[in-house]
C-alpha cells in the first residue's frame, strides 16, 4: 500500500472512530445534572440512571477493597430494611419507600465504583454536572420567590424558594456542594471565566438564602469554613496560603453583599427574622418535632424492628425529622446501628481524604465537608432519601478507593527504587 493510501485509511478510521467513554461521561453528566429536578416523581434523575448505569457497567470496571466495606454496610442496611418491612407488605407506601431505598443504595454503589476509576476526570465531571443542575434549581427558586412570570406557585412553597424541589429545605441543602465547588475554583484559580463563576456562585448563594432553611444556612457556613481550613492547613506554599485567606475574605464579603441586597426587601427581611429564631411553632410542645422525637425513644427501645419503613408517621402524624431516630424507627435496632456505623466510617474516610496527601485531596475537600454537614443536618431533618446525599456517599468512597490504589502504586515504586 502506498503512503498516500495508508494516510487515507488512517483518516477514515479517525472519522468513524467511536469513543465509548465519552458516551458514558455524557450520560453520567446528564444523570447528575438532572438530580436538580425533583418537583416531579419519578424524577428525570431516575430515568437517566436507567441509561447511565447500564452503559457504564457494560464498559467494564474495577473494584477496590474499600468498596467491599462500603457495599457490605449499604447492602446489609437495605436487606434489614426489607426484613423490617415484612409485617407491612400490604402497605403500599412502606413497600414503595423500601424499594426506593434499595434503588438509592444502587446509585451510591454506582458512584463509588464509577469514581474509583479515572478518578480526577470523573470527580470533575460530577461536580460540573451538579453545578449546572444547581444553577437551574437556584434560578428557578429565585424566579419562584419573586413570583416572576406568575411562577411563584410552581417554584415557591410557604413563601420560600423551593425551585425545582418540593421542599425549600431540600433546595437549600442541594445547592451547598455547588457553592463549595465554585468557591474552591475561585480560591485556587481554577475558574476559566472568573466573572461567570462569580455570577454562578452569587445566584446559587441567593438560592440557598431564599430557601430560608436554617439547616441549610448552618450547613453552608460549616462546610465552607471546613473546606477553607483544610485547604489552608494542607497548603505548603506561603503564597498559596495568602491567596486562600484573601479569597476566603472575598467570598465572605460577596456572600454578605448578596444577603444584604436581599434583606433590603422588606418582605424578605420579615421572613428572615421569623426563620432566624432557634425554634419554630412546629418544633415545640409534646406533639411538636422535638416532643415526638423524645416520646419515640422509649417506644423504639421496646421494638427491636422499630415501627417499620415509613411507619413513624402513623404513630405521631409527622415524620421523625431526624435521620438517626428515623433509621431506628424504619429499620429497627440493626438498621439504626448500621446507619450510625455508616456515618462514622464515612466521616473518618472523608476527613482522612481531606488532610492526607494524595492527588484526590482537593476534590475530597469539596465532597467531604458537604457530606459531613449533611450528617449534622440529619439531627434535624430526614436525609435518608436525598438523592444527592447518596451520590456524595458513593463519591467519597470512590475517592478512598482511588487513594488506596495510588498508595499501593507509590509503595511499589518506593520499594523498587535502589536503596
Amino acid at each position: 500500500m502506498t503512503e498516500a493510501g495508508a494516510k487515507r485509511n488512517a483518516a477514515r478510521r479517525e472519522v468513524f472512530s467511536f469513543d465509548y467513554q465519552k458516551l458514558v461521561n455524557a450520560s453520567v453528566w446528564i444523570f447528575v445534572a438532572s438530580g436538580s429536578i425533583a418537583i416531579i416523581e419519578p424524577s428525570p434523575y431516575d430515568f437517566a440512571s436507567l441509561f447511565a448505569i447500564p452503559l457504564w457497567f457494560l464498559g467494564g470496571f474495577t473494584l477496590q477493597r474499600s468498596f467491599v466495606l462500603f457495599a457490605a454496610i449499604m447492602v446489609s442496611y437495605t436487606i434489614i430494611g426489607f426484613l423490617a418491612l415484612a409485617p407491612y407488605w400490604h402497605v403500599a407506601d412502606s413497600v414503595m419507600y423500601q424499594y426506593q431505598s434499595a434503588y438509592l443504595t444502587l446509585t451510591a454503589l454506582f458512584f463509588a465504583a464509577f469514581v474509583g476509576d479515572r478518578t480526577l476526570e470523573r470527580a470533575e465531571l460530577i461536580l460540573s454536572g451538579f453545578s449546572a443542575g444547581a444553577l437551574i434549581a437556584a434560578s428557578a427558586g429565585i424566579v419562584g420567590y419573586f413570583d416572576i412570570g406568575g411562577l411563584g406557585a410552581t417554584f415557591a412553597t410557604w413563601g420560600r424558594a423551593a425551585g425545582t424541589f418540593k421542599d425549600p429545605n431540600v433546595l437549600g441543602s442541594f445547592l451547598i456542594l455547588a457553592v463549595l465547588y465554585l468557591a474552591q475554583k475561585l480560591i485556587f484559580g481554577g475558574a476559566r471565566h472568573i466573572l461567570a463563576t462569580q455570577a454562578m456562585l452569587a445566584i446559587i448563594m441567593a438560592g440557598v438564602f431564599l430557601s430560608f432553611s436554617r439547616g441549610s444556612w448552618g450547613a453552608t457556613i460549616f462546610s465552607v469554613a471546613f473546606m477553607t481550613i483544610a485547604a489552608y492547613a494542607t497548603s505548603d506554599e506561603p503564597r498559596l496560603k495568602r491567596r486562600i485567606v484573601v479569597s476566603a475574605a472575598v467570598a465572605v464579603a460577596m456572600g454578605a453583599l448578596v444577603v444584604l441586597a436581599l434583606l433590603s426587601i422588606e418582605s424578605t427581611r420579615a421572613l428572615f427574622l421569623q426563620r432566624a429564631s432557634v425554634t419554630q411553632d412546629y418544633d415545640e410542645g409534646a406533639t411538636g418535632r422535638f416532643g415526638n422525637q423524645l416520646r419515640s425513644l422509649p417506644m423504639l427501645v421496646e421494638r427491636f424492628w422499630g415501627f417499620g419503613p415509613l411507619r413513624f408517621r402513623t404513630v405521631f402524624d409527622l415524620e421523625p425529622h431526624n435521620s438517626y431516630i428515623g433509621a431506628f424507627a424504619n429499620d429497627g435496632w440493626l438498621g439504626g446501628f448500621l446507619f450510625i456505623l455508616l456515618v462514622m466510617t464515612t466521616s473518618f474516610v472523608g476527613i482522612r481524604l481531606m488532610f492526607k496527601p494524595s492527588p484526590f485531596r482537593r476534590h475530597a475537600q469539596v465532597f467531604a465537608p458537604t457530606l459531613l454537614a449533611f450528617f449534622l443536618q440529619a439531627f434535624q431533618i430526614d436525609i435518608d432519601h436525598w438523592r444527592h446525599v447518596l451520590m456524595m456517599l458513593g463519591v467519597v468512597w470512590g475517592l478512598e478507593a482511588a487513594r488506596q490504589k495510588w498508595e499501593t502504586r507509590r509503595s511499589l515504586r518506593e520499594g523498587a527504587a535502589p536503596g
